[in-house]
């Protein structure tokens, strides 16, 4: 088991510089993960995912990095592909792509994006897609419902290989989010049931991981509870990470990088189809 920060970016932490030390400190503190969050709109200030990112790759070495989660539908897929391979690049392999619906209508509906959540799922799985085929560095074509590429090229291709894992985002009990997660390299599983806001029980994790393993067959691994899972690293793998929220650990951080706990907005959660 390793672990891992989940760390806002809005509010007083809507700041890459303050983001670049604490993701130093949680290196040097031992910690295997660096996780922001990904906020567009907010009455708070906020600081784009990416390049807090890029300043915690700058401040760092060895920790995982990575954005929790990126609201795919509302992204051009072949854009956030180029971000990610180059911050795949400058970290030296260190980044997960992990990515959702999206969680909040003040990031879509204001803009002009599609909030229907069956829309979005349509724009995550074709960006999904998207990214994957622009990541193998050849000319790639691809024809859907919302996206149509003719020979895209995007270089240089992402360290890592296959690909940069992707986790996607999945709640209990809604079956078609977690199948989908299953086809690709880890789950980031929402601790509380979507059809009553209850935490997930034993039983609950029990079903997951079940479904998982069936989905994914015996040479895939699953993950349970509220752990995040990447997938196969070219020929190794890496143990399960589990992430804290800051909130949680701020307590222990030092002084000079302590800041006011930030909440989630009331009554927000991932929305998963």
């Amino acid at each position: 088991m390793r672990f891992g920060l989940d760390v806002p970016v809005n509010g007083t932490y809507a700041d890459p510089r303050l983001l670049g030390r604490l993701a130093s400190e949680a290196e040097r503190a031992g910690w295997d993960g660096f996780f922001v969050q990904d906020i567009f709109s907010s009455v708070d200030p906020v600081a784009d995912p990416w390049i807090a990112l890029t300043a915690a790759a700058l401040a760092t070495e060895h920790v995982t990095i990575g954005s929790l989660l990126t609201p795919l539908p509302r992204r051009r897929p072949w854009e956030v592909a180029r971000q990610a391979a180059t911050l795949d690049q400058f970290s030296g392999g260190r980044l997960i792509f992990a990515a959702g619906l999206g969680n909040a209508e003040q990031d879509f509906t204001p803009f002009g994006d599609p909030w229907d959540p069956l829309v979005r799922a349509e724009l995550l799985d074709e960006g999904l897609d998207i990214i994957s085929g622009i990541w193998t560095g050849e000319p790639f074509s691809y024809s859907g419902t919302h996206f149509e590429l003719n020979e895209a090229l995007l270089r240089p291709s992402p360290v890592q290989a296959p690909r940069i894992p992707v986790w996607l985002a999945t709640g209990w009990p809604r079956r078609r989010p977690l199948r989908r997660a299953a086809r690709w390299d880890g789950v980031y599983l929402m601790t509380e049931r979507q059809d009553n806001g209850q935490l997930l029980s034993p039983d609950d994790i029990t079903q997951i991981a079940t479904l998982l393993k069936e989905q994914r067959g015996p040479r895939r691994t699953h993950h349970a509870g509220s752990t995040v899972e990447p997938g196969q690293l070219s020929s190794e793998r890496r143990p399960a990470i589990r992430c804290l929220h800051i909130s949680l650990v701020a307590s222990v951080l030092p002084p000079a990088l302590r800041a006011p706990v930030v909440s989630k907005r009331p009554g927000e959660q991932e929305t998963v189809v």
